[in-house]
C-alpha cells in the first residue's frame, strides 16, 4: 500500500458535512486481495480489536462490518473502520466514516473517518494502516507514505502501548469537563463554537455577536469580581460588610502569626492559601500550635499569604449561582474507603480508583485519589499509612477537603436548601459581583437555616467547576450549562452574523464586492474575502488569495464584523472544506471548464459537485441563489439548503418553464425586462414584479456590453433581496458600485489616459476569456485594433491551454501570451507553446503572436503594441503591480503605423 496524500477537513466538504480525515491510498497489488482471500486476516483483526464486532457498516446493525469482512471487502475500507475503533478506544469516540474509489484510478481509494480531536484522529489513522499492514501475509506487506498522515512512533508496533499513547494524547488535547459541557450546550442551540489556543478558551458565535468563555468565566464576568473572589481576605471583608455569615480569622505571612491568630479562635481552625483553588494547600481540623504550623507551611507552598480561620462544623456544600439566582447545590464529601480487615489502605484506594467514573485530573466526572504527601499526612493523622490494614468497617478519610479534584464525591441537594441559606448565597454572589458564582457553604444541614444551626460562607469562587452538578455521584443531575448559555444569548439568538458564501467558476469576486457594497450602505461593518485579500469595509486586512476556509474563519472571529461575504473557491473546499458550517445565503454563479484534471475534479460534473457544497450548506431558514441559465447549477436545486432563488439573463417571456412554475409557487427570480434604454433589472416574487434600474445605469456593465457583469448584478440583487434588503436599496447600491481599481481590483478596470483604452481583467480560463470576447465584439466598432495579453495557469490540461489560444485568435488582432511565474508543474515555456499552438491552429498568423515569460514584460509589450484609438486588454495574475504599470506607462512618440514593429523589436 502507498499513502498518496492526507488532508484534514475542518468543515463541510465534498464527502460529508462532518469534519473528517481523508487518506488517499493506492492499494497496488492488494487490489486483488479482498479480505475473504486473506486467510486468517479477519480473525487476527478481531482478536486485536474485538470492538469491531459492534460496527454496523452498511448493514445497519451490530456485526454488519464483520459480515463485510467475511464476505470480502478491500483494505481501504478496513482501515477506515480500524481508525474509528482506535479513536474510540483512545477516549475520543466517533462513528462516521466512508471509503470511496478515486474516479478513473483503479485500486486508489479515499478513506475517510470522523474525528473529535485532529491530532488523535491523525495518529489513529496512521496506526490503522500500520495495524492492517502488520496482519497481512509477509509477502503482501509493505507500506509507504505514512508520514503524510502523522509522524512515526519509535519501536515495533505495540498495540497496547500505542493505544496508551492515543489516550494520553486525547487527555492532553481535551477540554476540561466544565468547558466541554458548556461547548455542548452552545452547540445544542446552534451556536458556533471554536476553541482558541490549547487551553479552555472558547469563542461562541461569530463576528460582532460572539461571546467568549474561559471555563465558566464568561465575557460578561467582571474582572473586578474575579479579582475580589481570588483575594479571600477581600472577599471576607465584602461579606462581613454585608452582614453575611463568615468564619472568624485573618491573614498570616509567618508561622508565628498563624499560631497567634489560631490562639484567638475557639475550636479547630483551617489554613489555606490566600489565593488558591481546587483544595490545594488546605488543612483542616487544626487544634495544636504544631498542627497550625504544619498547616501554614502546606499553604505557604502555594503563596506567601495564608488564611487562618475558624473551622465551621458540618457538611461541605457548593452552591452554584448564575445571574444572581441559585441554580444548583451539591454536598461534597471527601474521598474515603472502608476497611474490610483484609486489604491494605493502598489496595482499597486502588479499588476506589478503578471506578470507571474516575479519571486523572478533570478528564472524567470524578477524579482518582493521588498517592502523595498530602495523603500520607492525612493517614498519619488517623494513625495509618498506605500499607496498614484497617479493621472491618473502619472509615478512612483520604483528604482533608471535599473537592472533586482531590477525589471527592458529590450529592445533589438542590431541592432541599433552606430559603434563608438560598438568600444568603444569592446575596453573596451579588456582593462579590460574579455572574457565574460558586459559594462554598459549611453547615450541619443545608435544609435548615444557618441562623439556627450555625455555619456560613467559607469561600466565593469565580470559574466554579460544573461537573459535580452535571454528574453527581448521587441524586439528580442538573443542567447548569443551559442557563449560562441562555444568559449570554437571548432566546432565539444563535450568535451568528449574516454569512453570504458565493462560489462559481467566474464572477465570484465582483459579486462578493457588489453584495458587500449593498450591506455596507445599510450601516453594517462588512468583512469580505476575495482572491485579492481579506477586507473589512474598504480596508485591506490581509493581502493574499483569501478565497479559502482560513480567511473565512479569520473574518468570523473578528468582533468588529457585522456581516461576512465570502468568495468560496474550489481549492479551499477540496483541501480543507468550508470555513463555516451553514451560511445565511449560499450562491452558485456558474460552472464552466476550469481546474479539470486537478485532484477530485476530473470533469464538469466533479467541479459542480465541489461547488454544490456551498449550495448544500445553507441554514434551513436561509436561501440558495442559483443561475437559472446554467444547467449544472439548475441541478443543484435538488440538494440546496433553505429556499431557492434564481437569477437569469432572460426576460419573463423567455424564461424556462421551471421558473414560471417557481414564480407561480411564490418564488423569487431576478431577471431582465425590455426598457427604453435596452433592458432593465427586475426582481420578481410570485406575481409581483419590481423594477430595479436600467442595465445601463449599472456602471459595472459598461452600458450592458459586459453581459457577465449583468449576470453578476442580477446575482447580487437576488442575494440582497433574500437577505432582506429593500429593492430601492439594492438598485442604489448597484448604481453606485464602481468597477474601478480601487473598488474592484483586477475586474474590468478601465484606463483611458494613453490615447487608447486599456481594460484590465482577471480572466484566466476559457469561459472568462469567452466573456471578454463577447465584450470586445460589442466594443469593437468604437475602436481600431484590439490587442491582448493572455495567460492560463500551467496546471490546466493541454487541451485547455490550446483552447485559450484558439479563443485569443478569435478575439484579438494581436496577442501576447505569457506564462504564470511558477509554471505549476510544467517546464518553462511549455504553457506558452501550447497556447500559441491553439492560436495558430485557429488561423492566427504567427507574426501576430508573441510569447513572453515575465508578466511585466508581456504587459509592457501589449501596451506598446496599442496605437491611438485601439483597445488593449490585459489579463494579469497580479493586478496591483500591473495597474501601477498601466498608470506609469509612457506611450512612444513614433508614428502609429510603426508602433507595432517598434514595440516588438524593443522586446526582441
Amino acid at each position: 500500500m502507498r499513502i498518496e496524500e492526507c488532508c484534514v477537513y475542518r468543515g463541510p466538504h465534498l464527502y460529508s458535512r462532518t469534519p473528517m480525515v481523508r487518506v488517499q491510498v493506492d492499494l497496488g497489488a492488494l487490489e486483488a486481495w479482498p479480505t475473504d482471500r486473506l486467510d486468517g486476516f479477519t480473525d487476527a483483526l478481531l482478536a486485536a480489536l474485538p470492538g469491531l464486532d459492534q460496527h454496523h457498516c452498511c448493514h445497519g446493525e451490530p456485526g454488519g462490518f464483520v459480515r463485510r469482512l467475511r464476505e470480502g471487502t478491500w483494505l481501504g475500507h478496513v482501515a477506515e473502520h480500524v481508525a474509528i475503533e482506535l479513536q474510540t478506544l483512545g477516549g475520543t469516540p466517533v462513528t462516521r466514516g466512508k471509503t470511496r474509489s478515486a474516479k478513473g484510478r483503479e485500486g486508489v481509494y479515499h478513506v475517510l473517518f470522523a474525528y473529535q480531536d485532529e491530532a488523535v484522529g491523525l495518529s489513529a489513522g496512521r496506526l490503522a494502516f500500520e495495524l492492517v499492514d502488520s496482519l497481512l501475509p509477509e509477502r503482501l506487506r509493505g507500506l509507504e507514505g505514512l508520514d503524510q498522515i502523522a509522524p512515526a512512533v519509535a519501536g515495533p508496533l505495540d498495540l497496547e502501548a500505542r493505544l496508551k499513547g492515543l489516550r494520553g494524547l486525547a487527555v492532553r488535547h481535551a477540554l476540561g469537563p466544565t468547558t466541554r459541557a458548556l461547548a455542548d450546550a452552545a452547540r445544542s442551540r446552534g451556536i458556533p463554537v471554536a476553541r482558541v489556543g490549547e487551553d479552555s478558551f472558547l469563542r461562541l458565535g461569530w463576528g460582532s455577536r460572539q461571546k467568549r468563555l474561559g471555563a465558566s468565566i464568561t465575557s460578561d464576568t467582571s474582572c473586578l469580581a474575579v479579582d475580589a473572589a481570588g483575594d479571600k481576605s477581600l472577599t471576607k471583608h465584602l461579606l462581613e460588610e454585608a452582614g453575611l455569615p463568615t468564619p472568624r480569622g485573618g491573614v498570616a505571612r509567618t508561622a508565628e502569626a498563624a499560631m497567634a491568630l489560631a490562639d484567638g479562635i475557639d475550636g479547630p481552625v483551617v489554613t489555606k492559601p490566600l489565593d488558591g483553588n481546587h483544595g490545594r494547600g488546605v488543612s483542616v481540623g487544626l487544634k495544636t500550635a504544631a498542627e497550625v504550623k504544619r498547616g501554614f507551611e502546606a499553604a505557604a507552598r502555594h503563596g506567601p499569604a495564608v488564611i487562618v480561620e475558624e473551622q465551621y462544623v458540618g457538611a461541605d456544600y457548593r452552591v452554584l449561582l448564575i445571574g444572581g439566582r441559585l441554580t444548583a447545590v451539591a454536598e461534597r464529601r471527601p474521598p474515603e474507603v472502608t476497611g474490610d480487615g483484609r486489604r491494605s489502605v493502598r489496595a482499597l484506594i486502588e479499588a476506589l480508583n478503578a471506578d470507571p467514573r474516575r479519571g486523572d485530573g478533570h478528564e472524567k466526572v470524578m477524579s482518582r485519589v493521588k498517592l502523595d504527601e498530602a495523603l500520607d499526612a492525612m493517614l498519619a493523622g488517623q494513625g495509618l499509612d498506605l500499607d496498614a490494614v484497617p479493621a472491618k468497617g473502619r472509615r478512612v478519610v483520604l483528604a482533608g477537603t471535599a473537592n472533586l479534584s482531590t477525589g471527592g464525591s458529590a450529592i445533589d441537594r438542590t431541592d432541599v436548601i433552606h430559603p434563608d441559606n438560598r438568600a444568603i448565597c444569592e446575596r453573596a454572589a451579588a456582593v462579590v459581583g460574579l455572574d457565574v458564582c460558586g459559594v462554598d457553604f459549611l453547615c450541619p444541614d443545608i435544609s435548615r437555616s444557618v441562623r439556627e444551626t450555625g455555619g456560613g460562607i467559607v469561600e466565593v469562587n469565580a470559574a466554579p467547576g460544573l461537573r459535580m452538578h452535571l454528574h453527581p455521584s448521587e441524586g439528580r443531575a442538573r443542567d447548569v450549562c443551559k442557563p449560562i448559555v441562555d444568559r449570554l444569548f437571548a432566546s432565539g439568538e444563535d450568535g451568528r452574523i449574516p454569512l453570504i458564501s458565493i462560489t462559481g467558476t467566474n464572477g465570484k469576486s465582483t459579486t462578493v464586492r457588489m453584495v458587500a457594497h449593498m450591506l455596507r450602505r445599510q450601516g453594517l461593518n462588512v468583512g469580505f474575502t476575495t482572491t485579492s485579500g481579506v477586507y473589512r469595509n474598504q480596508t485591506l486586512l490581509l493581502e493574499a488569495d483569501a478565497s479559502g476556509p482560513i480567511s473565512a474563519r479569520m473574518l468570523l472571529a473578528d468582533p468588529t464584523v457585522d456581516a461576512a461575504v465570502l468568495e468560496t473557491a474550489r481549492g479551499g473546499v477540496v483541501r480543507e472544506g468550508l470555513g463555516y458550517d451553514l451560511a445565511s445565503v449560499g450562491a452558485v454563479l456558474n460552472i464552466s471548464n476550469d481546474h479539470i484534471g486537478l485532484g477530485p475534479v476530473q470533469d464538469l460534473d466533479d467541479l459542480a459537485a465541489v461547488k454544490s457544497v456551498v449550495a448544500e450548506c445553507v441554514r434551513p431558514d436561509g436561501w440558495t441563489v442559483l443561475n437559472a441559465d446554467d444547467p449544472l447549477t439548475v441541478r443543484m436545486q435538488a440538494i440546496a439548503g433553505g429556499r431557492v432563488a434564481w437569477f437569469t439573463l432572460q426576460s419573463e417571456a423567455g424564461m424556462s418553464g421551471f421558473l414560471h412554475k417557481h414564480l407561480a409557487e411564490g418564488g423569487v427570480v431576478a431577471g431582465l425586462e425590455p426598457s427604453g434604454q435596452g433592458a432593465m433589472l427586475v426582481l420578481r416574487r410570485g406575481t409581483l414584479t419590481v423594477p430595479l434600474c436600467d442595465v445601463a445605469d449599472v456602471p459595472a456593465t459598461l452600458n450592458g456590453a459586459a453581459d457577465f457583469n449583468v449576470a453578476n448584478a442580477l446575482a447580487a440583487a437576488a442575494i440582497g433581496f433574500v437577505h432582506g434588503l429593500q429593492p430601492l436599496a439594492i438598485a442604489e447600491a448597484l448604481k453606485t458600485f464602481a468597477t474601478d481599481f480601487e473598488h474592484n481590483p483586477g475586474r474590468l478596470n478601465i484606463y483611458d489616459g494613453h490615447g487608447f483604452r486599456v481594460i484590465m481583467d482577471y480572466a484566466h480560463n476559457p469561459a472568462a476569456l469567452a466573456a471578454i470576447g463577447r465584450l470586445v465584439a460589442r466594443l469593437r466598432p468604437d475602436y481600431g485594433r484590439v490587442v491582448g495579453s493572455v495567460s492560463m495557469p500551467g496546471d490546466r490540461r493541454d487541451e485547455d491551454l490550446r483552447e485559450m489560444g484558439a479563443l485569443s485568435a478569435e478575439i484579438f488582432d494581436h496577442v501576447v501570451f505569457r506564462e504564470r511565474p511558477d509554471g505549476r508543474g510544467r517546464p518553462e515555456g511549455e504553457a506558452l507553446r501550447l497556447m500559441a499552438e491553439g492560436a495558430l491552429a485557429a488561423g492566427m498568423p504567427s507574426e501576430r503572436i508573441d510569447a513572453i515569460l515575465a508578466e511585466d514584460e508581456a504587459m509592457d509589450l501589449t501596451l506598446r503594441l496599442a496605437r491611438p484609438g485601439d483597445l488593449a486588454v490585459l489579463m494579469p495574475t497580479n493586478p496591483e503591480p500591473v495597474w501601477k504599470q498601466i498608470l506609469a506607462f509612457k506611450p512612444a512618440p513614433e508614428r502609429s503605423g510603426e508602433a507595432g514593429e517598434t514595440a516588438r523589436a524593443a522586446h526582441g
